[in-house]
Order: C-alpha cells, then structure tokens, then sequence
C-alpha cells in the first residue's frame, strides 16, 4: 500500500477541509497516477487530471442506453425515491443515483472490461464502484454545477480517505460549448482547495440539488483559473471523459434547446476505501456513497 494512504485506525487528516476561516491551497502529496498507464489516451493523464475518449459508445450503444435513461426518469416506481434528484424550481429530474442496481444495463456497462480497465490502470489497484449516476440538463431549463472538486465532498462527507478515485462521464447527447459541457481546469487536481462552513445533517439533501457548502471561493477559483486556465469537454454522443476525483470542474445553465444527458461511473481503489467522514455529522447514503467494498 502507497505510503500516503492511512492505515488502521490512524485519522492523520492531510486533506483538512469545511474549515470556519480560509486556508492555503494543499500541494497534493498523493500521486495521480497509481499504476501503470498503457493506454494511449492516459499518457497525459498525469499532468492533466483527464482523458478524453471520443467514441467509447457506438452510436447503437448510445440509443439503447438513452431510451433507457428515458425509461428510469419516468418509472413511477421511482417517484419519490430518495435515489431520483429533481431541480429546485421546474421539479424535472436532475440526477438519478444508483443506476447500476436499477437498471440491468448501466450495470452491465459498469463492468465492461474496457471501462473497467481504465480505472485500474491509473488507480494501481482493484476498484470499487464508489457511486454511479445519470445526470440530466433539459433544454432552456437546465441548471449547471458550481466549480467543486469531487474528491472535497467524498472526503469530508463520506469519509474517502485520499484521492485515489476516477469519474468516467460518458455523454448519450452531443456535447457543445453552448449546453453546458463540462469546464475543466487542467492540472488542478494537483492542488486541493479547502472549503469553508460546517457540514449541516443531512446536507446532501440540498447539495445534490444546489451545493453552497463544500465549494471554493471566487478568490479560489480565481487562482486556479490564472495558474492552470479552463477548457472544455464537448464531443459527439458516445464520447466520455475519465477525470481525477480532485479535478476542478463545473457547468453552467443550458439555455439552449439542446439537451445534455451523461452517464457518471466513479471506480475508487479497493485500498481507498471509505473511513467515517471527515467533516460531516454522519456519512451519507450507501446510494451515493457506496460502502460494499467488492471489486468491479
């Protein structure tokens, strides 16, 4: 085991964050890259924090699965499930958690070999499926996500212990500049930026909706923004983006008729896994933050 990662039962906390007065950016002590790369797409994963992937579907693949997000969305089964996360203001659906166990075929793309074997070979070990979802932005209605890091709220909220995690987005719509495609800042996820504000009970019952805890400053993002700048995931439905768990991200409104629906599979190290929270009254959720450990 990496000597970064804590062991028994020691609580060393190197990733100190929700603190009540701002604190200097962290220089990651962690590496990003665990194991050893040998796909080609992952050469720059290193020093970016991402790696682009531009037909990881075939477009067959990316119609059955979108008929099956469609399906998910408007099962009532699923009306008032804790798991289906609605928009503040329209009530459409925003995020719906835990697909690999409500949909026979999101899990069965969760274990491809080809997906799985990504994850394997930047995080070094066997991995886990940490939590999966599916995020959905309506045409001229849907609201983005505030710059955050993942890894910030999976340490202080579920106890991840360090960065040794990976999201892979995979876009079932076209991704254009102007429907709120994933920003990114590359080489950010070198630089953990600790947050400010406690931790409410319960807090994800809003953050999953609108996060005000948990995110920088706008002097953060500022800073990061001058040292590392912002680029943009877009690309044709099928393409999918692989990213570090401390990468800097965000998207803003889609106010175009163009909707943008993904896929999101986060693989945590079976070495990595989950302690109590860090900063956070209780852990979440096995459906957000899954705590059966098994290897994919």
């Amino acid at each position: 085991m990496h000597d970064g990662i804590e062991t028994g039962t020691d609580r060393t906390d190197r990733y100190r964050t929700r603190l009540p007065t701002r604190a200097a950016h962290v220089e990651r002590p962690d590496p990003t890259v665990w194991g050893k790369v040998e796909t080609a797409e992952l050469e720059r994963f290193s020093d970016d924090g991402f790696a682009v992937f531009d037909a990881l579907l075939a477009p067959t693949e990316v119609a059955e699965f979108a008929a099956e997000i469609d399906r998910l969305a408007a099962d009532p089964a699923l009306a008032g499930d804790d798991r289906l996360v609605v928009e503040k203001s329209s009530r459409e659906v925003r995020s719906l958690f835990e697909v690999h166990r409500s949909s026979a075929a999101f899990a069965e793309l969760a274990r491809r070999p080809r997906i799985v074997d990504l994850a394997r070979q930047v995080l070094g070990s066997d991995v886990y499926l940490h939590q999966t979802r599916i995020n959905l932005m309506p045409g001229f209605r849907g609201n983005g996500f505030y710059w955050h890091s993942d890894f910030e709220t999976w340490h202080a909220e579920d106890g991840m212990p360090a960065p040794r995690s990976v999201s892979l987005s995979i876009a079932l719509t076209d991704n254009y500049p102007i429907n709120g495609s994933l920003m990114v800042m590359p080489g950010s996820h070198r630089t953990f930026v600790p947050c400010l504000g406690s931790t409410p009970a319960e807090h994800y019952r809003e953050s999953l909706r609108e996060q005000e805890i948990g995110v920088p400053t706008q002097d953060d993002i500022t800073a990061l923004a001058a040292r590392y700048g912002i680029t943009q995931f877009t690309g044709a439905a099928g393409s999918a983006l692989l990213f570090d768990s401390n990468l800097m991200h965000g998207s803003g409104n889609n106010i175009t008729p163009f909707p943008r629906s993904n896929i999101f599979l986060v693989f945590n190290s079976v070495e990595n896994a989950l302690r109590e929270p860090y900063a956070a009254p209780a852990a979440r959720p096995g459906y957000i933050a899954a705590r059966d450990f098994t290897p994919v």
